[in-house]
């Protein structure tokens, strides 16, 4: 684990390299694709640009479709790096997206069509029509090439059991439930209380499980289902709480887009959490500090680290490192200058390669000034 004052790190997402969509859709790439290609490979250092080609030239077949996701997933790799950030992964490169990704990996559960997310984007949402199990760990074979391939610290990310609950029709437990009681309140809280707590200990947890026999150090747990329910915090403190007893790596949690005030005082009894990693930059302004909300992890005796965000992943507008720096300084007002690592909102797979490098290089560089601004020589 890094010992550096304001360690940088990525909260997930990239956007999908065009070439490999191209190719997964059975098109040849065009001109745009391998310029694409050509620009980030040099920039990054991404040493597999002369494979790439080689495997889009060929046929598809599962060989060169594996290979060229692993390759992929070296490029997500390179371009975090190539950043300067100190905590990476790979942007997520091979996952469908984070939902669909683990229900894939389940059993019990039965995708019945395309939901609309957000803005124009749609996920394929599965019922629940059976007790959850786990068939796989779906996040082992890219962590191990992940771990085997970066040059910085690695941590995981993957989404939460609230989440993919939240996400869910949950048929099975309401008609289960629905035997045992009239009461609607009580069926629907019941049933959705076990739901949540199945997922986070039959699919969670030994999906964990496998990342840490792996390797794993640190896994980061993915709650933005959270936000539109904060009445169901303690539901969530009990999911984390029971897909990470036991487990022996760091543990974090990406709660985005919430008012965290209602997480208060339900978030402490989380157990195993050293970090909260929160989203900030995209509700700051000059006549209010967003960040003046970390008062409550003050007040409250939070000693977690707290992951501060300061790129705000929904404009193109390119954060300049000195409004980096000044947002880093303001949260030390609040928290402990060692326990501050700094970060995006959330993913930056919504926006273009040139605005995410941009964002994140500034970033990095915006977090040196305000270690220079409090004298730490690193």
């Amino acid at each position: 684990m890094t010992s550096k004052l304001f360690p940088t790190q990525e909260i997930g997402s990239l956007p999908k390299s065009p070439w490999l969509l191209s190719y997964l859709r059975g098109r040849n790439p065009d001109q745009s694709d391998l310029s694409h290609l050509e620009k980030w490979s040099d920039s990054s250092g991404f040493e597999g640009k002369n494979e790439t080609l080689r495997v889009l030239n060929q046929a598809k077949t599962k060989q060169n479709e594996m290979r060229l996701r692993q390759l992929a997933s070296l490029f997500g790799i390179r371009f975090l790096e190539s950043s300067g950030l100190d905590v990476v992964y790979d942007g997520e490169a091979n996952r469908i997206e984070m939902y669909e990704h683990a229900i894939k990996n389940a059993s019990g559960f039965k995708f019945y069509g395309r939901v609309r997310s957000f803005d124009n984007r749609y996920y394929r949402r599965a019922a629940c029509v059976s007790k959850v199990g786990f068939l796989a760990p779906y996040h082992l074979d890219e962590f191990e090439y992940v771990l085997k391939h970066a040059r910085k610290q690695v941590k995981v990310p993957i989404t939460g059991p609230y989440t993919l609950a939240e996400w869910s029709f949950n048929e099975f437990y309401q008609e289960k439930w629905m035997n045992r009681s009239t009461d609607l309140r009580t069926i629907k809280q019941q049933a959705k209380r076990e739901f949540i707590l199945d997922v986070a200990n039959k699919l969670l947890k030994p999906n964990i499980d496998f990342l840490v026999r792996a390797g794993a150090q640190w896994v980061q747990i993915d709650e933005p289902a959270l936000a539109t329910r904060p009445e169901e915090v303690p539901l969530f403190v009990d999911a984390f709480n029971e897909c990470t007893h036991g487990i022996n790596c760091k543990l974090s949690v990406h709660i985005c887009y919430s008012n965290y005030q209602s997480l208060y005082p339900h978030i402490l009894e989380l157990k195993n959490c050293s970090q909260l990693a929160l989203e900030f930059a995209n509700r700051d302004s000059s006549r209010h500090s967003a960040y003046e909300q970390l008062r409550l992890m003050k007040d409250t005796g939070d000693s977690r680290e707290i992951g501060l965000g300061v790129i705000d992943v929904h404009v193109n507008a390119i954060e300049q490192p000195k409004v980096v720096m000044t947002r880093i300084l303001e949260a030390a007002k609040y928290i402990e200058p060692t326990k501050i690592f700094v970060n995006p909102d959330c993913g930056l797979r919504t926006r273009p390669w040139d605005v995410t490098y941009d964002k994140l290089c500034n970033m990095v560089t915006g977090a040196d000034l305000a270690r220079k601004a409090l004298g730490a020589s690193h």
